[in-house]
């Protein structure tokens, strides 16, 4: 793969899961919220929240590398 291409397809790959997490973050309370408040001001909420964004932010930061990288690499001496 050319290097440039290589580039552009990490930037983007690194870049998604930004792109998702944030997405994950603001949706979580209409999937998972139940519209009770005091559960949403709880510390379990919070936690469960930030848990569930950076589990799919790095699964998808994974996947993007290793697709980006898969065959790309040099040969081992």
């Amino acid at each position: 793969m050319d290097t440039t291409l290589t580039v552009i397809l990490g930037i983007v790959a690194m870049l998604l899961p930004l792109a998702v997490g944030r997405l994950v973050w603001k949706r979580f309370d209409q999937w998972f919220g139940r519209n009770d408040e005091a559960y949403m001001d709880s510390l379990e909420y919070f936690l469960k929240k930030i848990g569930f964004t950076v589990l799919v932010a790095f699964i998808l930061l994974w996947l993007g590398i290793s697709l980006v990288f898969n065959g790309n690499g040099a040969p081992l001496a």
